[in-house]
């Protein structure tokens, strides 16, 4: 980590970003990736971690509007190399269409657990499984009452913020596998089914409440192998997309039976600066699906300060593959 923090110099830039005086930076697993395998920051070191960040803005560039001097802000910084965005740093500069203000009735950490993981199942839903957004042209012509979807890993934070979307676009089954029935059923999911039992007994239960009818399927947790569950959901007949956050490799198709009328993989890289259009529209309504209650952020742990080992200690955990709780950064 470096000792010095190099001038960030807002009032030159000719777009709409703002300087924020960073308080909280979230910590997710691809930092730790990053860490060790230079993930996204091979080529650009010393580097600075982390994607979900929270500051109060201190300063304006040309053309910012909406939003004022001492607003708190949440956003999604971009996963470029030499990003001045990133959130282990004392200052760092945001794209405004990628940020939201905060409402009074949330706290900086509230907002923190937003971005990173709430952004690749919007990327999920919204793009690759062609899920029209619920605030697009095409959503008036979408039957989401009748739409089904299963998303596995719900006891994963994108798994959590997947259920919410869902139902904030309005979708009519929910059908999630993993995580806490009582939670998610409070987010919006309609069947929540125990992943702890056998491959075939996972599949059966899922197939009674889809039937033969499922063409989404997203999945939040699971390697390569660990697909074949949603993609043998799919429906036999209607051509199904498994949208997935982990993709290692590709799947044994040999492994997939019965899809007369085909499947399709999709790979999720959930960034809002390689999706902007899908961006600009989320971002602009966080505000208000805050407010009202149609986002519900996650939990999350503080560590104080930032110090190497607050940071190193959250990454060696999910290195090591322990249980972690989200965690903050208080700068």
């Amino acid at each position: 980590m470096p000792s010095t923090q190099k001038a960030l110099v807002v009032s030159e830039l000719g777009k709409p970003v703002t300087l924020v005086k960073v308080t909280v930076a979230g910590l997710n697993p691809h930092d730790g990736k990053s860490r060790d395998y230079g993930l996204f920051i091979a080529n650009d070191l010393p580097s600075i971690l982390t994607n979900d960040v929270v500051g109060k803005v201190t300063k304006l560039g040309q053309g910012a509007t909406g939003i004022a001097v001492n607003d708190r802000i949440v956003y999604h910084p971009s996963f470029a190399p030499g990003s001045t965005q990133n959130g282990l740093q004392e200052y760092a500069i945001a794209d405004l269409w990628a940020a939201a203000k905060i409402p009074d009735s949330i706290t900086d950490d509230e907002a923190a657990t937003l971005p990173t993981n709430i952004f690749a199942p919007l990327v999920a839903l919204f793009e690759k499984l062609q899920i029209p957004a619920p605030w697009s042209p095409a959503a008036k012509k979408f039957d989401y009452a009748g739409a089904i979807i299963l998303i596995v890993g719900g006891g994963s934070n994108c798994g959590r913020f997947g259920v919410q979307l869902a139902k904030l676009a309005g979708i009519g089954r929910i059908v999630v596998v993993g995580g806490d029935e009582a939670e998610l059923k409070s987010y919006g999911a309609t069947h929540v089914i125990d992943r702890h039992a056998p491959y075939e007994t996972l599949l059966m239960r899922i197939r009674e409440v889809v039937g033969d009818d499922l063409v989404y399927a997203y999945d939040a947790v699971s390697p390569v192998d660990g697909q074949l569950l949603a993609l043998n959901a799919l429906s036999t007949y209607k051509r199904g997309i498994l949208a997935r956050l982990i993709p290692t490799g590709p799947v044994d198709e040999s492994k997939v039976l019965g899809k007369k009328a085909g499947f399709d993989v999709r790979d999720v890289f959930g960034s809002s600066h390689e999706q902007p259009e899908l961006a600009v529209g989320f971002w602009s309504r966080v505000t208000g699906y805050l407010k009202n209650g149609q986002i519900r952020p996650l939990s999350y742990t503080v560590k104080e300060g930032l110090l190497a080992n607050n940071v190193n200690s959250v990454l060696d955990a999910y290195k090591n593959g322990e249980a972690v709780t989200k965690t903050h950064i208080h700068l």
